[in-house]
């Protein structure tokens, strides 16, 4: 049956290109377009495989080429070759070789007089030209040319040939020589004044698809350096804004308003952050490696241009492959058992990590575990495993403090830095004005019944009475004391008054013990002060959030105000109010602007820019040693209005998507409300999207290559409180030293007759941090052999997190888990009592404590050196691995 139906096409396609008769000819295409209006696209495919695009175009040859051409037969021709040509790839290759693309091109000339014949011949065409080669070729014979003869100013006359005409030209211009030309010959003021034509009397938008047409135009012609120098030239971003201003909510222009944005996006001169270098304002010299000079500046010249190209390629309209670095290694390329990259020897060192094998009952009663904090550790080469005698050194319980009594007056007296001696115009009451409360989540509580009528005045009064700065208290300073201090008593009133009237208890937290924590945390730029939230703690919100469901529409207005910033500069401050590059104070508590801050335990922010009164523009910092991998924010600002609607542009981002464009939103947390009895992060922020930007990384930062692009994550915030101080990031912060606090809280808290709970080193990292390892499982039941080897042969688990710096997220899941692994939930019980847990928390503390997104103080990617790492560069990852090679080389491979 096949072979007849095969043999029954092929019969037709041969006679129609054979037979001189109309009638026979006629009934034949009949059938064939009846063939092809049912039924799916195999049928049309089937014909091209039978050689039917080529029996069509030599038949429209012949008929062509009569004394005069029959439009009976051409006519229906063209419709069929328009309807197989848009699935046949090579149809403009076979109509240059059967002479068919120059036919056509003559009929179109012959009928520009007679509408019919000409939108037939410009279907044609359209399909002929979806070949950028042949798109080229009809460029060299005049097609353009006889295009513009077609496409006049606005008429209601032929609007089909018309909008043919124009979608024949955008396919033309995707070849780079049609694009060339039509600069040359100043096609592109042409285009836009045929389109402000259009567009200012098409005022029923009845033609928006002809005006769509002329737009792809100069879409395609922008594709090019010079067009794009071409359209600036024309005016061309002051016409297009001008024209979509009063039609953006019209959702019948979307077709014409979503074109303009690709223009006006694609036409935006390209520039360099403005930043003083690519590489990160915090220097780390990493050992044995010799520093390379990154480029210290971004000159403007040195962005790089897409270049017009004298080549034309059919695949010029396909996307290069981006290489996805979260993709896995290849499976085929991974070793079910991967050799040994160390002497057997080295890994005896582990022993002292698993001394629940070798511990009996009384042994491990009385020496629980590892100091994190002792002398000994503190000062350890960053590449050595400390010794078992070190990791004994651990006597944090209930009889006595490690800290001891001597640490504990040293943490009170540092709280004494959290307020300076100085006056300050800017206090706590100062300014107050209703606000619109952020937290409608969170129900009032006893501290107050209003943001603006609440308790906290006494506070305030005691606060405004003295002077204090509330930068100061709220950003505390982690040195001791100040030696020039005259109101050391008065300072510690105030301090422990918040704390003993507006402290909440945050479960597993201490705010003199963090203190304490964060003076031993060591990071590259040596930070004095602490985030308040970091300190003060912070609790879960009462109820869920909602992903925020996103506005339509909001990228579109954010770019056309950047394209408004770049047309309409009248009303821009363009003022650096915060930059870690300058070494002077760039911020006047006095002015009308916000005040920002970073410098502290996982803080991120490098510059901000004061837009307009209420819009910033912010730059983060790159991972340290590194020129890139800035995602991750983490900032204090101050100095605010509440109920004022503040923009908030981070310009630098490089990831090309973002959860911010479906529904993910900042974290934010006010020292006010948290005096108020609320210490919680909230998601926060409206009018958010992540785009692509005009910026682009420089050649010389990005190596010789082509520069990267950048995109710019944009939000708006409405404060709740006049003058606060509130902390935003991109997730909930979770810090090196809050972690180091929670494990020794965690440890006193465990039932020691339960819970076997010990702390070692697994190593120093290159910043000099030690990388804590944690050991959970259930204490045997009594010091019997029997028990004592059920306990040595219970299997090992190992949990590992925060690898990446920036996935915060990682460690409130840790926290949550080993919570819950040491609690009595029957559950924890049981997995205690069959398990042994090998935790390391945090794999890259250097990273976390830096403000890094994805790498360590080496620059590198932690997670891309488990093949090969080293113990210099990358200790953490190099002792874990040697941590897992101890446990499977005594046959206790983690299950």
């Amino acid at each position: 049956m096949a072979e007849q139906e095969a043999s029954g096409l092929q019969v037709l396609l041969h006679t129609l290109q054979s037979s001189s008769d109309k009638k026979s000819i006629l009934t034949i295409l009949k059938v064939l377009g009846d063939l092809l209006s049912v039924g799916t696209d195999r049928r049309i495919h089937y014909m091209i495989s039978k050689g039917g695009s080529e029996a069509l175009l030599q038949t429209l040859v012949d008929t062509a080429r009569t004394a005069s051409p029959d439009y009976d037969i051409l006519l229906p021709l063209f419709r069929l070759l328009a309807k197989v040509g848009l699935r046949d790839k090579k149809i403009g290759q076979k109509a240059l070789e059967l002479e068919a693309l120059d036919v056509t091109l003559i009929l179109a000339r012959k009928n520009l007089s007679h509408g019919q014949n000409l939108l037939h011949c410009l279907w044609a065409l359209r399909v002929f030209a979806s070949s950028v080669s042949m798109g080229a070729m009809l460029g060299i014979n005049g097609a353009m040319e006889l295009l513009f003869k077609v496409i006049t100013p606005y008429t209601q006359k032929r609007t089909q040939a018309i909008r043919a005409a124009t979608e024949v030209l955008a396919v033309l211009l995707k070849s780079k020589s049609n694009g060339r030309r039509a600069v040359n010959r100043g096609y592109v003021t042409s285009l836009l004044w045929l389109h402000q034509d259009w567009h200012s009397r098409d005022t029923a938008n009845t033609y928006v698809q002809i005006r769509r047409g002329l737009l792809l135009c100069l879409k395609h012609i922008a594709a090019l350096r010079s067009g794009r120098e071409a359209f600036l030239a024309a005016q061309g971003m002051e016409i297009l804004f001008s024209t979509t201003q009063n039609c953006l909510d019209d959702k019948s222009m979307e077709p014409v308003i979503s074109v303009v944005l690709q223009i006006l996006r694609q036409c935006y001169p390209k520039s360099p952050l403005p930043l003083v270098t690519a590489s990160s304002a915090y220097a780390f010299p990493v050992p044995g490696r010799i520093a390379t000079e990154l480029p210290c500046d971004l000159p403007e010249e040195d962005v790089e241009d897409d270049g017009d190209d004298e080549v034309d390629k059919d695949s010029d309209t396909e996307d290069g492959k981006v290489e996805d670095d979260d993709l896995e290694t290849d499976v085929n390329k991974l070793s079910s058992k991967p050799g040994l990259d160390r002497p057997e020897e080295e890994l005896m060192q582990y022993e002292a990590m698993c001394l629940e094998l070798s511990y009996s009952f009384e042994e491990l009663e009385s020496k629980p575990g590892g100091d994190l904090n002792s002398e000994k550790t503190q000062y350890a080469n960053h590449h050595h495993i400390l010794t078992a005698a070190s990791s004994k050194q651990h006597c944090y319980n209930k009889d006595q403090s490690s800290c001891g009594q001597e640490r504990e007056d040293s943490v009170r007296s540092s709280l004494l830095c959290m307020v300076k001696t100085q006056r300050s115009t800017v206090h706590l009451g100062s300014k107050r004005k209703p606000g619109v409360n952020l937290y409608q989540n969170v129900q009032s509580n006893s501290f107050g019944r209003d943001s603006s009528e609440s308790e906290i005045p006494d506070i305030q009064a005691s606060l405004k009475a003295d002077a204090w700065d509330i930068d100061a208290i709220f950003c505390p300073r982690m040195s001791a004391s100040f030696p020039n201090s005259t109101r050391t008593g008065e300072a510690v009133e105030v301090i422990d008054k918040l704390l003993q009237t507006h402290l909440k208890c945050v479960p597993f937290h201490d705010p003199y013990l963090y203190m304490a924590k964060a003076r031993r945390t060591s990071s590259v730029v040596d930070f004095k002060m602490v985030a308040f939230p970091d300190v003060w703690g912070h609790c879960p919100p009462p109820t869920t959030q909602p992903m925020l469901e996103r506005k339509c529409g909001v990228q579109r207005i954010r770019i056309f105000e950047d394209i408004r910033r770049l047309i309409q500069p009248r009303d821009v401050i363009n003022k650096v109010v915060f930059s870690l590059d300058e070494p002077w104070p760039l911020q006047d508590n006095a002015s009308n602007c916000l005040q920002f801050f970073s410098k502290f335990e996982s803080g991120n922010l490098r510059k901000a820019i004061q837009v307009r009164e209420f819009e910033y523009d912010l730059l983060l910092n790159v991972d340290v040693n590194s020129t890139q991998h800035q995602q991750w924010f983490y900032f204090k600002v101050s100095g605010m209005q509440a109920a004022v609607p503040y923009h908030f542009n981070i310009i630098n981002c490089e990831k090309p998507n973002s959860q911010f464009n479906y529904g993910m939103q900042p974290t934010l947390y006010s020292v006010k409300e948290a005096l108020l009895g609320r210490p919680t992060w909230i998601r926060t922020g409206y009018e958010i999207c992540y785009y692509k930007n005009h910026y682009r990384q420089s050649t010389a930062a990005a190596g010789g290559a082509s520069g990267k692009c950048y995109y710019t994550l944009t939000f708006a915030v409405t404060f709740p409180h006049n003058e606060d101080v509130c902390y935003l990031a991109y997730h909930y912060p979770y810090t090196y030293t809050a972690l180091m606090t929670h494990l020794d809280i965690l440890e006193k808290s465990v039932n020691l007759k339960e819970v076997y709970f010990r702390q070692d080193v697994l190593c120093q990292t290159l910043g000099g941090n030690p990388c804590p390892l944690v050991t959970i499982t259930a204490m045997p039941e009594s010091n019997s052999d029997e028990h004592l080897e059920q306990f040595r042969h219970r299997p090992y688990q190992v949990i590992t997190a925060r690898v990446h710096p920036g996935e915060s997220n990682a460690s409130w899941v840790m926290k949550g888990t080993l919570e819950f692994l040491v609690s009595s939930d029957p559950v924890a019980r049981l997995l205690r009592e069959n398990f042994i847990f090998k935790i390391i928390p945090m794999l890259n503390p250097d990273g976390v404590i830096n403000g890094n997104h994805r790498c360590s103080l080496s620059g590198e990617d932690l997670n891309r050196q488990w093949l090969s790492p080293s113990a210099h560069l990358q200790p953490t990852i190099y002792h874990a691995k040697g941590l897992l090679y101890h446990l499977s080389s005594i046959g206790r491979s983690p299950v």
